[in-house]
């Protein structure tokens, strides 16, 4: 199965309908009423209803021509938590630029900079506000000044699925947005034309894609929105200096959008990524060994996007997740690749072991605490482009253990397409050599013979059921 491949059919009945059913998770709505989201479908056509179209092209602020080698180098490093919004996030941010550079992280990814009705920034309202629980506008450019002065590219995370409106309508429902900040671009004082059909009231398009309850959804088919958002995009970029997308609740919208929303601001080739929460394939004994439905969602949704975004591979955390507790046959696919998206789609595949959703204050998905150094030597050693979370760099004394398996991937250049030779996947114990420089062993048996791994391997750094190697001579 390669990364292009479509086939619907593959799999039963039984496994798509749990492929399609969606993790609960607890969130606040505009009205601040706590609502369970559960990830839906929603069937049906594109027949236009009462949609307001522009005839104007779409504005760009895109480069002409992009070589990046973005998808292939870099390190993100998740640079807040669910609660860093009681803090003055943005002058830590600051403070610490100079630290996160030298740790070897190449990006960061910013909570959403917008106002929004929810401390964290996820139920966005003014998009324009930029004064926010993290801090002010003017401490956002300062840390972002910051980070760029020491070589460090900021990712902004966007939230254009939904937009929490500041008026109701004539029948007492929150469907009208105003916009009350001076700003160049489309306005973004819309009326329910934006929402989608049926949703708030909206009169739009149907959606595109999956629903979210507690706000209304955007109607990204209408092209007068997706210029509105292009601006703002490009406002982002070009006045804040954010240089890439995270896309929050991808599914929420068709991935043909996200390719135009990339291609008319920071452009192709710049480092954007996807949160396409999918499920994963679970049987009667607990999580199945065969994930290919899973990762064919992931691959589906970057194909669709013409692969100008990756995206987090929850495949692949959900597989080391369970490997790590001594179920290692899980890391080698019958083809010999690594099972998660990493075996078939490594330049587009974001691997990481928490984030502000699944680990943290939330804790909805989290990794064996006591597994976490490990789960950094795999991402941190593999092809994929790793992330690490703000948490487990600054508050879990894990710091040097990161930098050093940082500075062992840069060193030997280990890329988000190197090569990868497993050559044991068993219950207790895993080897794997990267880009023939590296060598890893996880797992808790310790003998695996005489003569391993060989003279001409250097022990780099181990712990607690792993050690890594790199090659006598080869380092750069």
């Amino acid at each position: 199965m390669k990364p292009s491949t479509v086939d619907p059919d593959r799999h039963g009945r039984r496994l798509r309908k749990m492929l399609n059913a969606g993790k609960p998770r607890w969130i606040r709505n505009c009205r601040g009423t706590t609502h369970m989201r559960r990830v839906m479908h929603r069937k049906g056509g594109k027949k236009p209803l009462d949609v307001r179209v522009r005839s104007q092209e779409m504005p760009c602020c895109a480069p002409k021509a992009v070589e990046s080698e973005e998808y292939l180098n870099t390190v993100l490093l998740q640079g807040f938590h669910w609660t860093s919004h009681r803090h003055e996030w943005y002058n830590i941010l600051q403070e610490k630029a100079q630290e996160i550079a030298q740790a070897g992280y190449t990006h960061v990814w910013l909570p959403p900079p917008s106002h929004s009705v929810s401390p964290e920034g996820y139920l966005p309202g003014h998009l324009y506000d930029l004064n926010t629980k993290y801090g002010s506008k003017q401490e956002l450019l300062d840390a972002i000044e910051a980070l760029n002065k020491f070589g460090v590219k900021v990712v902004a995370d966007v939230v254009i699925n939904h937009r929490c409106a500041q008026m109701q309508d004539e029948n007492g429902i929150w469907n009208t947005y105003t916009d009350d900040i001076d700003h160049e671009g489309n306005k973004v004082n819309w009326g329910k034309w934006a929402i989608v059909e049926g949703d708030f009231g909206g009169t739009g398009n149907k959606d595109s894609g999956e629903d979210f309850h507690a706000a209304p959804d955007l109607d990204h088919e209408n092209p007068e929105l997706r210029s509105a958002l292009i601006s703002w995009l490009c406002f982002l970029k070009n006045q804040v200096g954010f240089s890439g997308w995270r896309f929050d609740f991808a599914k929420g919208f068709a991935a043909r959008f996200t390719a135009e929303y990339i291609e008319n601001t920071v452009g192709k080739g710049s480092f954007c990524v996807g949160e396409y929460w999918n499920d994963s394939v679970y049987d009667e004994y607990g999580l199945a060994y065969d994930q290919d439905a899973a990762r064919q969602q992931l691959c589906d949704w970057i194909d669709e996007c013409q692969a100008c975004s990756a995206a987090f591979d929850y495949t692949t955390k959900g597989i080391l997740q369970e490997a790590v507790n001594n179920q290692y046959w899980r890391l080698k696919d019958r083809e010999g690749k690594a099972t998660g998206l990493t075996g078939w789609w490594p330049d587009r595949a974001v691997t990481f072991i928490d984030n502000h959703d699944t680990g943290g204050e939330q804790s909805q998905w989290p990794f064996p605490s006591e597994k976490v150094a490990l789960g950094y030597v795999y991402i941190l050693t593999h092809p994929g482009i790793p992330s690490v979370f703000w948490s487990h760099h600054f508050d879990w004394d894990l710091a040097q253990d990161l930098k050093e398996l940082i500075a062992l991937r840069k060193r030997n250049s280990i890329t988000s397409t190197s090569k990868l030779h497993i050559s044991m996947a068993d219950p207790d114990c895993y080897v794997a050599e990267i880009g023939e420089s590296v060598l890893v062993k996880l797992g808790s048996r310790y003998d695996l013979g005489k003569g391993f791994p060989g003279s001409q391997w250097k022990l780099v750094t181990c712990g607690m059921d792993y050690a890594v190697w790199e090659k006598k001579g080869t380092a750069s």
